[in-house]
């Protein structure tokens, strides 16, 4: 059974949904415009590039014929392994690459960091899994993929879960990532240098774990949405967290959230 907070994610706008996060990152060097603007990945009238990367053929084929048939996508390849998933994205430089983790010669992981380290203009990635609780995909958000979706999902879904990578933002689930992380050992106090992170910026972190979005901050504290942006940009330069999933990620593990916290 999928919970609700994985369903709510891709299901609605980035703006509207407290499970997609907004104004999370800027726009990828390279790529027009910034998130929400006319010109970005993602946005009417600038469709989607997508590499698909599984090793099950079937899997793998079906992905690409059904999500070909949505509005604003193009699938622009197929890659078997990790292996292949580094070489294709490189020459055909996708805005997406949609990521199995569980992958002969190279993982998902690890082709999900050397996608990242390896170009100035990386793809998003997306995590497609089986299981809510693999760890695999832990490791991967941790790497710098900037969501996860799952296989049992409508395809609509998974497509909306595309675009809303491509134009920028974050598709974070809450409580799905907070059993995954808490099943796990907790990582190094040293994963979050709280000393770094400023009174309002651990607070800002924490909201953010929920799944609130920027606007959703703002409110909260009743101070601008730039102000919430600035605080957000601070603490993933700070953390050293490729977006704001990875943040939230280190959150969990370094004990700064804990099970339980709901704001």
């Amino acid at each position: 059974m999928i919970g609700p907070d994985v369903s709510a994610a891709v299901t609605t706008s980035p703006d509207a949904a407290a499970a997609v996060t907004t104004g999370a990152t800027a726009s990828t060097p390279g790529t027009p415009g910034t998130p929400g603007t006319p010109g970005t990945p993602g946005t009417p009238g600038t469709p989607v590039t997508l590499l698909i990367a599984d090793d099950d053929e079937v899997t793998r084929s079906g992905l690409h014929m059904l999500l070909a048939a949505r509005p604003g996508i193009t699938v622009v390849g197929e890659a078997a392994d990790g292996v292949e998933a580094v070489e294709q994205a490189r020459r055909l430089r996708p805005d997406v690459v949609l990521m199995d983790v569980r992958m002969p010669r190279l993982n998902g992981i690890e082709a999900t960091r050397q996608l990242l380290a390896g170009s100035t203009t990386p793809p998003k990635v997306v995590v497609i899994t089986t299981f809510e609780n693999d760890g695999y995909v832990t490791a991967a958000l941790s790497a710098g993929a900037s969501g996860f979706v799952l296989k049992r999902l409508p395809v609509p879904k998974i497509a909306e879960a595309v675009r809303v990578v491509a134009a920028g933002e974050a598709i974070l689930f809450p409580a799905a990532l907070r059993q995954m992380v808490t099943a796990r050992p907790l990582g190094s106090a040293e994963a979050l240098p709280r000393a770094a992170l400023t009174g309002r910026e651990e607070e800002v972190l924490r909201l953010m774990a929920t799944g609130l979005s920027n606007p959703e901050i703002a409110e909260s504290f009743r101070v601008s949405l730039e102000t919430v942006k600035t605080h957000v940009g601070n603490v993933l330069t700070k953390l050293g967290a490729q977006n704001r999933t990875h943040a939230v990620v280190i959150a969990y593990e370094s004990g700064l959230v804990v099970p339980g916290f709901t704001g």
